[in-house]
């Protein structure tokens, strides 16, 4: 069918059968080849859905004060635990995320064809590279030798172990592939697996337990919330590579046979002893009300919860969540005072408008008196809550001041705007 469009004297013929059939031969794999990165029509709705729930989330290391975890470091109340798992969680987590975004980019982006797919792909590495900076922010903040972080990757054993684990897989994709054959189709559902449930979801999550607990216990502030924040990204990545791998079998139910299923609950069970023998190289001791077995339990329960989302059968039935406190400190609500936390959580007040107010996207703290920024700015406060803003924003003042924040793109924050703004939008309002 054709549509005519007549402007002017020229006339300009659409044919939407042709348009019909690209559309229709959108596949996760052995799509439509083509260099036209043409979004519309969605087929993968749920690839769409979630890069807007991952833009949305978007967040900066530099937003998020860590003067009290100086402080803490630096002073004498830590036991040699504490200190040892932020060396372990700071080290490991500082390249893992790399390798995690290395291979989103340059294995799985590549191989997928549907722009969509690309899309939410790309979302997830550049996540992945945020990650990677909070990770040198908080070696940068605390004073931590970076050659420290670089030798646990050589002598610390259990590393080694993990990251062979996965760099193998990813190894074993890096060359051309023939994707009408099977065994190359497995060989990329591996993948996918591997990093999505087995990386992400499941040995990311002993050292985050670990860190949490101890912001849970009011230590390390300013780390425990760049890893809830790291924590609510990855429960996205997990989500987007499960929705890949059975969208990626339906399409292709030659890859699913009864080896290639045990092979993936194989390859958990290996990850699965990996990550308790790297739990034990982080906790080697019980300690500060962290206790190693529990921990292992932990684990467990999380391994199965990833088989389970993706139809394989679990290594251990009826193995309950000795931790339900952590699904809390995963749940990040946006809607607080917007002084409440971080900056951060307020970015997309209004997804539409880009509402968002914070000082990093404001020049260091020199707010835009553009309409976007008091637009956001007058629905944060709004007229009831005027006088209070006043109040806490000068405490945030007085805070900024004190703290000497780290400068935010090598700027200093200009706190005294807060104050000029609130006092704005006052005289506005009433």
């Amino acid at each position: 069918m054709e549509k005519r469009f007549q402007i002017g004297n020229r006339e300009f013929v659409l044919d939407q059968t042709k348009a019909e059939e690209a559309y229709a031969a959108k596949r996760i794999i052995n799509g439509r080849q083509t260099m036209t990165f043409n979004l519309l029509p969605l087929k993968y709705q749920w690839a769409y859905e979630l890069y807007r729930n991952m833009k949305a989330n978007h967040w900066e290391p530099e937003d998020i004060p860590m003067a009290k975890d100086i402080e803490q470091w630096r002073g004498n109340d830590l036991s040699d635990v504490e200190r040892w798992i932020i060396r372990m969680g700071i080290g490991y987590f500082s390249a893992a995320e790399g390798i995690v975004g290395d291979n989103i980019q340059h294995v799985v982006r590549e191989l997928v064809t549907a722009p969509e797919l690309k899309l939410v792909l790309g979302r997830h590495a550049h996540e992945e590279n945020i990650h990677a900076d909070s990770l040198l922010y908080m070696i940068s903040s605390l004073g931590i030798n970076p050659h420290e972080c670089e030798a646990m990757f050589e002598d610390v054993p259990t590393i080694l172990r993990k990251n062979e684990f996965v760099s193998r897989v990813s190894r074993e994709l890096r060359r051309d592939m023939d994707l009408s054959q099977t065994r190359e189709k497995q060989a990329l559902a591996r993948n996918i697996f591997v990093f999505g449930q087995c990386m992400e979801g499941t040995q990311f999550y002993g050292l985050f337990g670990m860190i949490l607990s101890l912001y849970r216990q009011n230590k390390f502030p300013g780390i425990g919330q760049m890893f809830r924040y790291t924590l609510r990204d990855e429960s996205n990545h997990i989500e987007l590579l499960r929705n890949l791998l059975v969208e990626l079998i339906r399409e292709n139910p030659d890859v699913w046979t009864d080896e290639f299923q045990q092979e993936l609950v194989n390859l958990m069970k290996e990850a699965v002893q990996l990550e308790k023998e790297f739990i034990n190289d982080c906790l080697p001791v019980n300690a500060v009300g962290l206790s190693g077995e529990e921990f292992a339990e932990y684990i467990d329960y999380i391994a199965d919860r990833r088989l389970e989302n993706v139809g394989l059968p679990l290594l251990n039935e009826g193995v309950k969540n000795p931790f339900p406190w952590l699904a809390e400190m995963m749940d990040i609500k946006k809607e607080q005072n917007f002084f409440e936390g971080t900056v951060t959580e307020w970015h997309s007040l209004h997804r539409g408008t880009g509402a968002g107010v914070t000082l990093a996207d404001h020049g260091g703290g020199r707010f835009d008196r553009d309409h976007t920024a008091v637009r956001g700015f007058v629905i944060a406060c709004a007229r009831p809550h005027i006088q209070n803003a006043l109040g806490v924003a000068q405490g945030v003042h007085d805070q900024l001041v004190n703290a000497r924040v780290r400068p935010t793109r090598g700027r200093i924050p200009n706190a005294d705007t807060l104050i000029d703004l609130v006092w704005g939008v006052q005289s506005l309002l009433l």
